[in-house]
């Protein structure tokens, strides 16, 4: 297949990210529970469905009926759970995640014991698994449930976690974003520092205080624009310090990936965006930031 020109990916890049931030408008400007965990689910699914094609692709063993089934079916519980009752369910889940997660691990044994052991090959299975269901169906479910986590207004929100969740998204691609542009200006005036070059070649020292710092400014910027939106972050103490922490598990989480593409020597999870990427591509820092923000503001309130 010949390969496209440049004039195609910009035209594909730009026709995706178009119809993506089209689809992300739409949904906020609903403001229904349901158009954000439909949302949400969607993004969930194909990314699950991409790192189990992945390790298919990459003759890496695993359970190809089990793991997605029931990520999919734990992504789509807890999505319909929150859309149904809001932040009341939030406690409910947080008590099954336990069940849930134990369950996992039981079957992913249960189900091996039906085929024989071959070398290394039943323990990379369950492992493989596991792995898929907590890295893209657990993590990224805290996406969900940011969602349903009430401010401090007298207002009752059907989705008041929606302007946090808008947040969340611009200090973890303003990382991404902060990175690239920041290694790719300094890799014209001076001599980088590469970074984890056995991992990701690409990645510079500069470009990591870069992304810090842009990070760290889209975070005041927009909570300065808009503080009565974003009561759940209480005050700029905690701005400033998610502004610092996010970004760092920001970078671990596109890492991440890249630990897993590179291990399967695969290059793009996918084509859920023509000229972007897979889904998977699109949500791995989420997969990191979401949670670490959901139990901040745990421990906060």
């Amino acid at each position: 297949m010949a390969s496209k020109t440049k004039a195609q990916v910009f035209l594909s890049r730009s026709i995706s990210t178009i119809g993506l931030w089209a689809a992300v408008t739409a949904v906020f400007l609903s403001a229904n529970p349901w158009a954000f965990a439909g949302l949400i689910f969607i993004l969930g699914a194909a990314s699950i469905r991409e790192f189990f094609s992945m390790t298919s692709k990459g003759k890496f063993p695993t359970q190809l009926v089990f793991g997605p089934l029931v990520s999919i079916v734990y992504l789509a519980a807890v999505c319909v759970l929150l859309a149904l009752y809001g932040g009341s369910a939030l406690d409910p889940i947080s008590q099954w995640d336990g069940a849930v997660i134990s369950a996992v691990v039981l079957f992913s044994f249960i189900f091996q014991l039906l085929k024989p052991v071959e070398g290394h090959q039943p323990m990379k299975r369950v492992a493989a698994t596991v792995l898929g269901f907590l890295y893209v169906a657990f993590l990224f479910s805290f996406m969900a449930r940011i969602l349903f986590i009430d401010g401090d207004t007298a207002e009752k929100i059907a989705v008041p976690g929606a302007w946090l969740i808008l947040w969340l998204c611009v200090v973890t691609k303003f990382t991404d974003m902060g990175a690239y542009l920041t290694g790719t200006i300094c890799s014209n005036f001076m001599k980088t520092h590469k970074m984890i070059p056995h991992i990701s070649p690409g990645k510079t020292w500069e470009g990591f205080i870069g992304a810090i710092i842009i990070a760290l400014g889209s975070a005041a910027g927009l909570y300065a624009m808009m503080p009565d939106k974003l009561t759940q972050l209480v005050g700029w103490p905690h701005v400033i310090t998610l502004g610092i922490i996010l970004p760092l598990f920001a970078i671990v989480g596109d890492l991440a990936e890249s630990v897993i593409k590179r291990s399967l020597q695969i290059k793009d999870s996918g084509s859920f965006l023509p000229g972007i990427g897979g889904a998977l591509d699109l949500i791995d820092s989420l997969c990191f930031t979401a949670p670490v923000l959901y139990f901040y503001l745990l421990w906060l309130h």
